[in-house]
């Protein structure tokens, strides 16, 4: 049981929880831990509707929690001793049955009989030792204290009745920090106390409860307080020594040392007073005991006081819902709550707002888990969610005198002046919301005011690229249609403006950094148009080398390669996920730029990245502004936030793709298109039921073009089954290979490439060796057994293996490799299935009536004929072979020239040619390039030169140019793995 007892000496409320067992704990909690109903004559504990494990067991007696539909007591509860009410004099209860209770009411209306339901049973006892107070019987036992026991009881509450209650406050007890102090000899002399009635006075009064071992007769004082150097009491000290209540005929067994009348200054707060105090000295002790006081109501605690403290510390201010766990205003205090992510407490209310790590610290406190939701609440008009803003596009141009002179910059601005046109808009809306805004760098940013009242648009230079800012708002980001002649009017002045410049050192990360800094001004997501060409060298952050190391290649060191360089580009990549930033960048490098770390910021906000090696006004500009085309007009949403969420039995435990992640639940992308993927695995927790099989959810929470807020949400029910074989028969390939790609190409950060290749082959013949023992029928061990639905998984695997990201050469520029890591990061399974598998097809086959697409060739050399036209399309690249002996109609029918020799190999785009084969071959191409995020450019290539060495590297059943296995020698390998596993 617990035994509470009030100090007049010091401000403390000490515990005492007498288990089963001998021993018992003690502590000293703050004052508003305890409950006291004043007026209802009673000192009441918390409304337990279970055992409490450490409590004792004492006689019950009717009073708020007690009543007669209970046919025993739970363990471990203390009832309060007296009925509602005051009571009368002479320690003359009433008769009869209490008014109902809390307790009596369960979810469906009063309990009919038997003990009240339990929410969480307590453990079971820890000794059979048989308890200090007899069992309660309703119809043999009384329900109020038996005479031998009213003595001992009525000496208790002389003492209650002449302590103080202080309080701590609303923190915890002070801890222990000292001894005990010494005992005192006023403590022990004088004769003890003799037994008397317990006379309840009219009023408010205490009623003890029944004798325990520290309040039977002969019971040694109770324990002092240890000290603290600042004076507060702490519990008692853990090796003092205690007995359990005595047996009839037994002795008390010693106790603790007499307490100290002196325990330290008096603590500041609301004291609880009463006329007599706690016996100091041999005088006090002798004579008639002291009658019981009445309690002094403005010394307990007072909800006003509490109500009123909160307003005065929280009214009128802004409660923001951004931080987990914090505790909200109480419902009496009026402020503003600020939406930022988790409910407003107007909506969820909690008991507590830190939950016990565990079942068994739950069941210790008995603190009800609980929220108290209203789903449609009042929300004040103030309080209510402001629509987002809309997106803004920042175009931010690298105008350095390579750009100038190669006149790339003022590509860009005639194009801006085409694409600003078909900026996205919702649905049915006729113009588009998004705002637009203008950036120029070298060293140096240029930002323009184009608000639509000027006549010129207006230049403001920042220098200081070590601290970015905004240095205007109003003006920069403005609406296209009402500034369209102020745009027109700048695009046309930047090529000239800086036509002289001969600045040829560039920033990149002050960019971004403005970028988005700009956009946090405007409070609204957004994304950004970088044109850059060179390797950032000024001086500034994100300053980058060269570190372009040939040899590290085939070495340890050589995941370096693809790291970045510094983490300034990780930590801005996160603030710009952070303000719902997304970074699209176009590459222009005519040398090495170092993608790794350029591109960092792109794939982690969501962005891509297009990189135009070596450009040429007249052989690359159309595939460029194809792909600036496509990148503004896509379907893209801002801000977004997703989970997967998952039925009983497993959950996902990794993703792979353009994503940034805090925690291990929430995907955060500061914004994701319709060519972005992202790639989750699941891991089983438990075992998964046939009957059930497995839900799959995904919920994706983000911000449209217009500025809604809206939640995507897609689910997928699958099979679960305890047979292998159904296993295989379910698998996709090509979903296999979007996994395995991801996860080696996240790996190589880390890992050395030639471990990941390893990993990938062992991995491979572990599935298909797993596939032959269970689940094919006997066969000769020389033969390879696949499964239907991964036959071809072979030769993909041999493709992602010869894939210059895993397996590197001299040959393949570093920032090549890190470009194809990039974008196979974010690729959906069709993007990286064409990717892994060209698409080969017949162009001399063609039927010119029909607009079927010939049927596709396998990948390989001995699939070519000299008689031949084939295309090859792998998503990022186009190639049209043309054999030796190509027929000249097919030629003539083409280019419009008589024979192959006439063929220019340079051109990027085959010439508008009024014939059948001409119209049909483009609406091929057509077709194949409108179903991929990239515009891929046409590279003409004839038989036996030396362009032919690029197009024969895609051609991915035959041996590597450059190392890497032959489909047909990398079956034989997965085959000598498969034996090894097997025997």
């Amino acid at each position: 049981m617990f035994l509470i007892t009030l100090s007049d000496s010091n401000s403390r409320v000490d515990v005492f929880s007498f288990p089963s067992v001998p021993g018992f704990f003690y502590r000293t909690v703050p004052w508003n831990d305890i409950f006291i109903m004043s007026q209802k004559g009673y000192v009441a504990t918390p409304p337990y509707s279970q055992p409490q494990p450490g409590i004792g067991l004492s006689p019950p007696h009717y009073g708020h929690y007690g009543g007669p539909s209970h046919t025993a007591s739970s363990p471990g509860i203390i009832k309060p001793a007296g009925p509602l009410g005051a009571a009368p004099p002479g320690g003359m209860l009433p008769q009869g049955h209490p008014p109902p209770g809390p307790h009596q009411f369960g979810q469906n209306g009063a309990h009919a009989q038997g003990p009240p339901p339990q929410r969480f049973p307590g453990p079971p006892p820890v000794s059979s030792a048989a308890p200090s107070y007899p069992p309660y019987s309703p119809s043999t036992q009384s329900s109020y204290p038996s005479p031998g026991s009213t003595a001992s009881m009525a000496q208790l509450g002389s003492q209650l009745g002449a302590m103080h209650i202080n309080s701590y406050g609303s923190g915890a007890a002070p801890p222990s920090q000292g001894p005990p102090g010494p005992a005192s000899a006023a403590s022990v002399q004088g004769p003890p106390q003799p037994p008397q009635p317990s006379i309840l006075q009219p009023g408010s009064q205490v009623l003890p409860p029944p004798p325990t071992a520290l309040n039977g007769p002969g019971a040694s004082p109770l324990p002092p307080p240890t000290h603290r150097p600042d004076g507060l009491p702490g519990p008692a000290p853990p090796n003092a020594q205690y007995q359990p209540a005595p047996l009839p005929g037994q002795t008390l067994g010693p106790g603790y040392p007499a307490q100290q009348a002196n325990y330290g200054p008096p603590v500041a707060g609301a004291q609880l007073s009463y006329p007599g105090g706690f016996p100091g000295g041999p005088a006090q002790m002798a004579g008639p005991p002291q009658p019981q006081k009445k309690l002094d109501p403005d010394s307990v605690p007072s909800p006003i006081q509490v109500i009123e403290s909160d307003r005065a510390s929280r009214v009128g201010q802004v409660y923001a819902t951004n931080a987990r766990g914090q505790i909200p205003p109480l419902v009496t205090t009026d402020c503003v709550i600020q939406d930022q992510g988790n409910a407003s407490p107007r909506y969820i209310r909690c008991t507590t707002y830190c939950l016990p790590c565990t079942s068994e610290m739950a069941k210790q406190a008995q603190i009800p888990l609980a929220a108290i939701i209203t789903p449609f609440a009042t929300i004040p008009s103030n309080e209510k969610n402001k629509p987002p803003n809309p997106p803004a596009f920042i175009f931010m141009i690298d105008v350095s005198y390579s750009n100038i002179k190669n006149g790339l910059v003022k590509l860009i601005c005639e194009e801006l002046k085409t694409v600003l046109e078909r900026l996205p808009k919702e649905d049915q809306e006729e113009t588009s919301a998004i705002r637009v805004g203008f950036i120029t760098y070298n060293k140096v940013l240029h930002f323009f005011n184009v608000k639509s009242n000027l006549a010129q648009p207006q230049m403001m230079v920042v220098t200081d690229v070590s601290e970015v800012f905004v240095p205007l708002l109003d003006g920069f980001l403005v609406n296209y249609q009402e500034s369209q002649s102020v745009i027109h009017n700048l695009l046309d002045q930047i090529p000239e403006m800086f036509a002289d410049s001969n600045e040829n050192e560039t920033v990149f990360a002050p960019v971004i950094q403005a970028g988005m800094e700009a956009l946090k001004a405007a409070d609204c997501p957004g994304k950004l148009f970088i044109f850059h060409s060179s390797l950032p060298t000024a001086e500034a952050p994100g300053k980058l080398k060269n570190r372009d190391d040939k040899k590290m290649i085939n070495t340890d060191k050589e995941k370096i390669l693809f790291q970045p360089q510094t983490n300034v580009y990780d930590s801005l990549a996160k603030d710009c996920v952070a303000h719902g930033c997304c970074v699209t960048l176009f590459l222009f490098p005519s040398q090495y730029v170092d993608v790794a770390s350029l591109g960092l910021v792109p794939q982690l906000t969501g962005g891509t990245l297009y990189k135009y090696n070596g450009f040429q006004m007249h052989l690359d500009s159309q595939q460029f502004l194809n792909d600036l085309r496509n990148d503004i007009e896509k379907k893209i949403g801002f801000d977004a936030i997703m989970r997967v969420r998952t039925s009983t039995g497993f959950r996902a435990t990794d993703f792979f793709g353009g994503i940034y992640m805090n925690n291990t639940t929430d995907v955060e992308m500061a914004a994701i298109d319709c060519d972005k993927a992202v790639t989750v695995e699941f891991k089983h927790d438990d075992k998964l039921s046939e009957d059930t099989g497995a839900l799959i959810q995904c919920a994706v929470l983000y911000t449209t073009v217009g500025g809604q807020r809206r939640l995507r949400i897609h689910n997928l029910a699958l099979n679960c089954s305890s047979q292998l074989a159904d296993l295989y028969k379910s698998c996709e390939t090509d979903a296999l290979v979007n996994f395995f790609a991801k996860s080696a190409f996240k790996a190589v950060l880390h890992q050395p490439l030639k471990v990941i290749r390893e990993i990938l082959v062992n991995q491979t013949a572990h599935m298909l060796a797993c596939y032959r023992k269970n689940c094919a029928s006997p066969s000769a061990a020389s033969q390879l057994i696949l499964p239907d639905s991964m036959k071809v998984l072979p030769v993909y695997m041999n493709s992602l293996l010869k894939n210059c990201v895993l397996l590197g050469r001299p040959e393949i520029s570093t920032d090549e490799r890190a470009y194809q890591r990039q974008l196979v990061m974010t690729m959906g399974v069709a993007d990286s299935q064409l990717f892994f598998y060209p698409q080969l097809l017949p162009i001399h086959t063609l039927d010119v009536k029909s607009t079927t697409l010939p049927a596709a060739i396998r990948c390989s050399e001995t699939r070519l004929s000299e008689e031949g036209i084939f295309l090859l399309a792998n998503g990022l690249n186009m190639f049209l072979w043309l054999g030796v002996s190509s027929p000249p109609e097919l030629i003539q029918g083409i280019f419009n020239v008589p024979s192959l020799a006439h063929v220019n190999t340079d051109m990027t785009l085959l010439p508008e040619v009024g014939n059948p084969y001409s119209q049909t071959l483009r609406m091929i191409m057509g077709i194949i390039q409108q179903k991929r995020p990239y515009s891929m450019k046409l590279t003409i290539v004839k038989q036996r030169e030396q362009p032919e060495m690029v197009f024969r590297q895609f051609l991915v059943e035959d041996k590597g140019l450059y190392g890497g296995s032959s489909y047909v020698d990398f079956l034989c390998c997965v085959h000598k793995e498969i034996c090894q596993l097997l025997n």
